[in-house]
């Protein structure tokens, strides 16, 4: 299923957080992570995702850091910030209180699903 993209801007970040919360990644392998957690259900072009991580590493929520690997390819590395931490839980807890109002407008149908 596609969803509309304003829809995944307003919850790409989070999911760019939550990922990078478990460990240091590039871009692409971000992006794959994100694909496979999702079943395939979320994804993140280059369009979408490389702009996003340069936003997050301006509000310092990430941090970047060049590094090149052992074919001396350069690959830059994001992980969270304690900054970015805070902010993903504080985003966490609203997307659990919007998915109880959704789940409560649409009559139980999201606690059948899960």
């Amino acid at each position: 299923m596609k969803f509309e993209s304003q829809l995944l801007k307003g919850i790409a970040p989070v999911v760019v957080l939550e990922v990078l919360s478990r460990g240091p990644m590039y871009g692409y392998e971000l992006s794959h992570a994100i694909e496979q957690r999702s079943a395939e259900i979320l994804t993140l072009g280059k369009g979408t995702l490389y702009p996003l991580l340069y936003n997050l590493e301006a509000k310092k929520l990430i941090k970047g850091k060049w590094e090149t690997t052992g074919s001396g390819r350069k690959r830059r590395y994001y992980s969270i910030t304690a900054a970015g931490e805070a902010e993903l839980a504080g985003r966490k807890a609203q997307l659990v209180e919007l998915a109880k109002g959704v789940d409560l407008l649409l009559g139980g149908a999201l606690k059948a699903v899960f």
